[in-house]
């Protein structure tokens, strides 16, 4: 009875120091930890390039570090980096990824798939190109821009710098489209501005991974809107008026009638008049609202099917109208010989303080 006992607690003691050293052996000090913010990617003569913006605490403040670093792979890039520093890197919190877009245009499928395969990074960060060379544009960042934690990212973040006409891109949002038949994707395209800001140039069309092109900010509002994101906030300047979109709302109807796709869409805006010229009544503002929407949504959507490219995910509408065996074709069959047709809808919410005629 007693060397049963003994022998029951020696297999307890054993099974209780293997959860504790397989639990704990290889947890790092949050002290001893490098977490960046930012992750700048570039591929020249065979190697990535990344470039790190890793926020430091001091006494009086945050103090940002960039880090640059060359591999053959990312990882060993970001191995060297973390070898050359007292701490520990960890990609888990990075937020914002920044593409340079000679990268984009060879194509960033490669990249996507290992950010989503090794889960070092969270397919929730947020993913931009730059239109410049990234040495020069983070050294413009650290130079121009308030030495804050999450300088850069504040710029994609609803609650600070975020626009309505500014596409909002996560990585799994890419991964997705790379492997989808109906749906493309739009990532929003930055470049250092010349009074110490950041210029918004719109958003690159992404499909199977590339950058073919690229939408104005205007469009992109659009793009937003068909995504889901409100266009509330944009203020849309006109020749005889300035309105302030309250809020938007997008219906669509969509058929198939002898293997030609038909879409109905419908545009609801509620705008409020902040300004105008003259003598002007309200229908005069809504149709010139009504005639600006139409024309850059109508530009917009032939680019998409010169190009071949379905960033609205228009095709996401015939998934159970098209066999799966022709669905692979969509952006090729399809979508160039889909008819659209637009109806904008304004509704005037609030005329200001004076009442129009």
């Amino acid at each position: 009875m007693g060397q049963s006992i003994k022998h029951a607690w020696r297999i307890t003691s054993i099974v209780g120091c293997l959860g504790v050293l397989c639990g704990c052996w290889d947890n790092r000090d949050i002290d001893h930890r490098s977490l960046p913010v930012t992750m700048g990617l570039a591929y020249h003569d065979n190697l990535y390039d990344v470039v790190l913006q890793i926020p430091e605490p001091q006494s009086n403040g945050t103090n940002i570090r960039i880090i640059k670093q060359s591999g053959k792979t990312i990882n060993e890039a970001v191995d060297k980096i973390s070898e050359r520093m007292e701490s520990s890197v960890d990609l888990l919190h990075l937020k914002l990824i920044l593409i340079e877009k000679g990268y984009a245009q060879q194509g960033l499928t490669d990249s996507i798939s290992s950010f989503m395969r090794s889960r070092d990074i969270s397919p929730k960060a947020i993913i931009a190109i730059c239109n410049e060379d990234l040495g020069p544009f983070f050294d413009f960042v650290k130079k121009s821009m308030s030495p804050k934690g999450t300088t850069l990212y504040d710029c994609f973040e609803k609650n600070a710098g975020w626009n309505p006409q500014m596409a909002l891109t996560h990585i799994w949002q890419v991964y997705r489209s790379i492997h989808s038949y109906t749906r493309d994707i739009a990532i929003p395209v930055i470049k250092s501005g010349k009074s110490g800001t950041i210029d918004y140039e719109g958003s690159a069309i992404i499909k199977n991974g590339k950058m073919i092109d690229q939408i104005t900010p205007e469009e992109t509002l659009l793009f937003n809107s068909f995504t889901g994101q409100s266009a509330q906030g944009k203020i849309e300047v006109m020749d005889k008026a300035s309105v302030l979109v309250l809020k938007s709302s997008m219906h669509h109807h969509s058929k198939l009638i002898r293997d030609t796709p038909y879409l109905d869409v419908q545009i609801t805006m509620k705008v409020s008049i902040l300004e105008t010229k003259g003598s002007v009544s309200s229908e005069v503002i809504k149709q010139e609202l009504k005639e600006i929407l139409t024309k850059r949504f109508n530009r917009m959507f032939r680019k998409t099917q010169v190009r071949e490219a379905d960033i609205l995910g228009l095709g996401q509408y015939y998934r159970n109208k098209i066999p799966r065996t022709k669905l692979r074709h969509w952006r090729t069959e399809y979508l160039p010989k889909l008819r659209l047709n637009l109806k904008v809808k304004t509704i005037i919410q609030n005329e200001g303080n004076t009442k129009l005629e």
